[in-house]
């Protein structure tokens, strides 16, 4: 009996999660009101502060599951962010362009100050960039054709993939986001074959 009421607890709070994402999509953080997202999985405002106190907590919960959705729960550079996933994980993200909307206009929000979703990228970019230069790394040695140092590639092909997605996302027909990341890695020297997976920082 506690286990089945733990599933419906789990299941729950999968919903609202995906309300809470609908909602920030269509309004913005600062729009989306947690009545809003209570309404939409049919609960009161009370009974949605027992899965997330505040909205605070509903939106790092909500920038944690997306990741976890990106990486299947694997953080690591050994196995989470390997250099031949990267090209399908941007071409998954242009399959999905609710998620890459809300991801982006909170990263967007987020870099205004007290944004309470700002320590969480903050977090995520130095953690990105320090698996990314490790992956980097893995497969070229110290350096990558053309001198870069692992450490000094790393932002290039996060803000590559993020920025990639900001053009999309206003002008998806002619942005092809695939394939201007394999002309970025082509640059990089980084051989054929060796991008190819999931997508945003």
């Amino acid at each position: 009996m506690a286990r089945t009421r733990s599933a419906r607890s789990e299941e729950r709070r999968a919903d609202i999660l995906r309300a809470a994402l609908e909602v920030i999509a269509e309004r913005g953080y600062r729009g989306a009101s947690l009545g809003a997202v209570a309404e939409r999985v049919g609960l009161t405002q009370q009974g949605l502060l027992h899965y997330f106190p505040t909205k605070e907590a509903l939106l790092v919960a909500v920038l944690e599951e997306r990741d976890q959705w990106d990486t299947g729960g694997r953080r690591t550079s050994a196995d989470g962010w390997r250099l031949e996933l990267l090209a399908s994980l941007v071409e998954y993200n242009a399959m999905r362009p609710g998620i890459v909307q809300t991801f982006s206009a909170l990263l967007g929000e987020s870099v205004t100050d007290e944004h309470p979703a700002r320590p969480f990228f903050t977090r995520r970019y130095a953690q990105v960039r320090e698996e990314m230069a490790g992956v980097l790394r893995a497969e070229f040695g110290d350096r990558l054709p053309g001198g870069l140092t692992p450490e000094r590639a790393a932002p290039l092909l996060v803000a590559v993939m993020d920025g990639l997605q900001f053009q999309w996302l206003l002008d998806p027909e002619s942005v092809d986001m695939a394939a201007a990341f394999q002309d970025f890695v082509a640059l990089l020297g980084i051989p054929d074959g060796a991008g190819a997976a999931d997508g945003a920082s």
